[in-house]
């Protein structure tokens, strides 16, 4: 069935892939119209959360929010198609950074890094920065369940030469990196909602009490490697720019949890500014402010 699936929907994938953008955002105008006035996807989900995060504002501001938001999400959907067709040329035209120097910078050091991001604005095409480093970049993402599928988003986003490792695997895989002198760039998208029997830290996000996840943190401690914050600014469509913030230059001495707090205010700064580009689709908050007994004592923050 996995099979069947991917062979009826991978001529399709392809074809989007090769459109010119004017038909990809043309199409994707399409998705947004099917997906959200007729299928209603997620609506409930995301008005909750909304709900949750600005309580301030109107029911209308919200609804103005809430729509540009399934917008963007289609865009960047289509847009992560269109990644299996775009040259690298046209890829650096739409991503690029306003600081790259820092990463240079690093890089001369012998300095190792992970970019920790949310998932905001355009995610799928930071992969691109592989283009512009000496590091050898590695991104960790989630399997997917159908292997055919999972193949494919390998290969969309291994195009610039990422190497994807999947959660399970980093930890072993980063850490025989570094003990053979790699220099190292780690992707990591670090805004998901941990499984509440696994969490080992909560703290407010968005002035939510939540589990945070703290893997990136912890790889950086265990391997020495300097956590970035990447904020990711939509320009326009199709047009984004990212600039580069480094969290801690020294992530083993840093008290524990820190390094996912200062990830976590500058996640939300960039949410506050532009909310529409967050992915309020995820059940982010659906543990919110249900701390187990054996965290009541640690310190969260409060808004």
């Amino acid at each position: 069935m996995q099979l069947t699936i991917f062979i009826l929907a991978y001529p399709l994938l392809w074809l989007v892939s090769r459109l010119p953008f004017k038909l990809i955002y043309l199409l994707s105008d399409g998705v947004y119209a099917l997906l959200y006035h007729v299928i209603g996807y997620r609506k409930k989900v995301v008005r909750s959360n909304l709900a949750l995060v600005f309580p301030e504002k109107t029911p209308a501001e919200r609804l103005v929010i809430e729509k540009k938001f399934y917008k963007h999400m289609c865009d960047m959907f289509l847009e992560m198609i269109k990644t299996l067709g775009i040259s690298k040329k046209e890829i650096q035209k739409r991503f690029t950074v306003s600081n790259f120097e820092l990463i240079h910078g690093l890089e001369e050091k012998g300095t190792n890094t992970m970019l920790m991001l949310p998932h905001y604005a355009s995610w799928e095409w930071v992969l691109s920065l592989n283009l512009q480093i000496k590091s050898k970049g590695y991104g960790i993402y989630q399997k997917i369940e159908n292997k055919y599928f999972d193949r494919l988003i390998r290969q969309i986003r291994g195009k610039f030469n990422t190497t994807l490792i999947s959660t399970r695997e980093s930890r072993k895989i980063l850490k025989a990196a570094k003990e053979s002198n790699e220099l190292l760039m780690v992707g990591i998208i670090s805004d998901q909602s941990p499984m509440v029997s696994r969490a080992k830290y909560w703290t407010d996000f968005m002035g939510i009490v939540v589990p945070a996840h703290v893997g990136g943190e912890e790889i950086c401690k265990a391997n020495d490697i300097v956590p970035v914050y990447l904020k990711v600014k939509k320009k326009k469509r199709g047009y984004y720019e990212g600039t580069f913030k480094i969290l801690s230059e020294n992530p083993a001495e840093v008290e524990n949890y820190k390094i996912t707090d200062a990830f976590l205010r500058e996640t939300e700064k960039s949410i506050r500014e532009a909310p529409e580009y967050y992915f309020w689709t995820h059940k982010r908050w659906k543990h919110r402010n249900k701390v187990p007994l054996e965290f009541q004592n640690q310190q969260v923050r409060s808004k």
